[in-house]
């Protein structure tokens, strides 16, 4: 018999969100563990407002929502907003009951602007670590670094000359300039469009661009990315960032790490400065001919690279790159919607958070 496809609207009607989210979901336990990272932030939260005052919308939901924003690759805040309008998956994970209005767009952007100065994003990542379904799969000596670039909100028309010595695009909303031939560098010009973005070329025939670099420090054991930070996109900006995360990963430790890393880390400087706390360099020697003829001579020498971890850690340290993957072509980092360092370092250090939660499920099936 043909079913109708007559619409009848029922005079009364329940949605129990909970009985329509399968108890299967892989949601559920990333929930699980969210809202329990959430309850032990409680207290950061709370030294965030004011007692008096317009309600704001709860921190926990801005970042449940934020989280549903990078697992579901939604593009804006205004299509975040309409997803949890009509979609009861986003409604339960972000704790809105099937009446409750949503937030207009702006309000949330505005609301999630104050969480930037309390550095949440980089408490998050810690509770999501400290969460004890999540500590059993981290290793605490063996690591690794890399960092990408995170391409800025700005075009290359923007980046002009400091004191205005260069010569306007044509008139019109787009206008075109030809900069062709013309020395740019980012001690003389800036971008008009987001200032803190600098212009990098990650290697020799590679284009230039305006962007930021991102950082991650990650764990060998099961590559979940354990620290993450965002900086001004230079030279030596990996190297610095990795004592960085070191420091803050193991600070003052006396016990031997491992670090894996690749070519651009093997530096003199930066290979002494590991050596002195107590860090392994595991990282891939540089050993090319130069330009003018001569083989660069590594900071890495055979007493580190004849011992078997060190071959295991150059073929680990290579996992995260999967981390960048994801972040960049589900979670929206290939080219960030923000402007300025502080608004993306919270993004970059949260999508490392989210993407070691979407880990979960599959290594605790597994366990």
């Amino acid at each position: 018999m043909r079913g109708s496809d007559r619409t009848s609207g029922s005079l009364f009607s329940y949605v129990d969100l909970e009985a329509r989210v399968p108890a299967k979901h892989p949601l559920r336990l990333i929930k699980a563990i969210v809202d329990d990272v959430l309850g032990s932030l409680d207290g950061d939260f709370e030294r965030l407002y004011e007692g008096t005052g317009r309600q704001s919308i709860a921190p926990e939901r801005l970042l449940r929502a934020s989280l549903l924003q990078a697992f579901y690759s939604v593009r804006s805040e205004r299509q975040l907003m309409e997803q949890i309008d009509y979609n009861l998956l986003f409604r339960w994970f972000v704790g809105l009951g099937i009446d409750d209005p949503v937030w207009d767009h702006s309000t949330f952007s505005k609301n999630r602007d104050r969480l930037l100065d309390a550095d949440v994003a980089a408490k998050f990542l810690e509770a999501v670590l400290r969460h004890a379904k999540v500590k059993r799969f981290l290793s605490d000596d063996h690591f690794s670094v890399d960092g990408t670039l995170v391409e800025a909100w700005a075009s290359l028309k923007s980046f002009r000359a400091k004191d205005g010595s260069d010569e306007p695009p044509s008139p019109g909303r787009n206008g075109e300039r030809d900069f062709h031939g013309e020395k740019r560098a980012n001690d003389t010009h800036e971008s008009t469009t987001d200032p803190d973005a600098k212009l990098f070329r990650k290697g020799n025939g590679q284009p230039a661009k305006l962007c930021f670099m991102g950082h991650a420090l990650m764990e060998n054991r099961n590559g979940l990315v354990v620290q993450a930070h965002l900086t001004e996109a230079s030279g030596t900006a990996e190297r610095e960032a990795a004592i960085d995360m070191l420091d803050r990963q193991s600070p003052g430790s006396s016990r031997r790490l491992t670090l894996g890393a690749d070519k651009g880390y093997d530096a003199a400087s930066f290979v002494g400065e590991l050596r002195q706390m107590c860090v392994t360099p595991h990282i891939a020697r540089n050993d090319a001919v130069t330009k003018t003829g001569k083989r660069r001579r590594s900071a890495v020498d055979g007493r580190t690279t004849r011992h078997e971890g060190f071959a295991v850690s150059q073929r680990v340290r290579k996992r995260i790159e999967e981390a960048f993957g994801w972040a960049k072509t589900v979670a929206g980092l290939a080219k960030t919607k923000l402007r300025g360092t502080a608004r993306n370092a919270f993004k970059f250090t949260f999508t490392m958070a989210a993407y070691n939660l979407i880990r979960m499920p599959r290594l605790l099936k597994a366990a």
